[in-house]
């Protein structure tokens, strides 16, 4: 039996509890922001180009992982602590996925209220830029959680994080299938992979609910549903091709959905202000 020092044990014990509100993976996080960049309305685009140049760049996909990437990073150390509960909700209804927010999100830590504090606060004209430019790393980032189906499921596993698998000759986590490794299988950097999204079979999209910030909780309520199929969670714990073949084309689904949403939101959000003159 191998035994760990102190501070290898503790470096595990520290990357199996953050690992677990990471969505998508840095691929997947990408790809929902260059699908989003795509579909942005010129007024969208000129102000992110503005809030992000002090940062030397104004593409989203550069700033779409950094509300995960923080956990590294000592000097982030509150802050990700205060907003890692926001990556994700859990659904506490049993099997039911309907959205009940004093059941679900309790003191408006989760994803759900997440999205409409920060998607708020970007659309502030009146707060500093800074602060904008921080929820805007936020909702290109959390508009991609939700749409990670594990990311709102009502099971008591962590977001299929303790749920284990074996795939490709290798124990890992149903969670990390989702996150990452059926990703992968696609051979493709997160470029290429927005483009094969963007120019495939057009999405068609579910009505927004009005008010918009109304559409997060369907956003949740849908990952949820799909946790539910039959089949997501293999009972023989094996994930081989036939369950890449059937599921990857839905994760595709997601990735495209949250790319047009992320875009439906940065407009509306960042239209410029209605002029009160007559």
């Amino acid at each position: 039996m191998i035994k760990l020092g102190p501070s290898l044990a503790a470096a595990v014990l520290l990357f199996s509890v953050t690992t677990l509100a990471q969505a998508w993976g840095p691929l997947g996080h990408s790809v929902v922001a260059e699908l989003a960049q795509q579909h942005l309305s010129p007024a969208a685009e000129a102000e992110v180009e503005r809030l992000l140049a002090p940062e030397h760049t104004k593409s989203l996909a550069d700033i779409a992982n950094w509300p995960d990437q923080m956990q590294d990073d000592p000097a982030m150390a509150t802050l990700w602590k205060q907003t890692r509960s926001q990556h994700y909700i859990n659904f506490h209804g049993g099997s039911d996925c309907d959205y009940v927010p004093p059941r679900d999100c309790s003191d408006g830590r989760c994803v759900v209220a997440a999205l409409e504090y920060y998607v708020g606060v970007l659309g502030d004209r009146g707060k500093p830029d800074s602060v904008r430019r921080q929820a805007l790393k936020f909702v290109v980032h959390f508009v991609g959680d939700i749409h990670q189906p594990l990311h709102a499921g009502y099971r008591d596993d962590k977001g299929g994080n303790t749920y284990q698998v074996q795939f490709d000759g290798k124990g890992t986590n149903l969670h990390k299938i989702w996150d990452s490794r059926m990703l992968y299988t696609r051979n493709l950097d997160w470029q290429g992979y927005a483009q094969r999204l963007d120019s495939g079979v057009p999405v068609t999209l579910p009505p927004p609910i009005a008010p918009l910030d109304n559409s997060y909780a369907q956003w949740a309520e849908e990952s949820c549903r799909i946790t539910a199929e039959p089949g997501f969670y293999p009972d023989n714990h094996q994930i081989g091709a036939a369950y890449v073949a059937t599921w990857l084309p839905l994760a595709d689904t997601r990735l495209r959905e949250a790319g047009r949403r992320l875009a439906e939101v940065l407009n509306l959000a960042l239209a410029p202000a209605p002029d009160t003159h007559d």
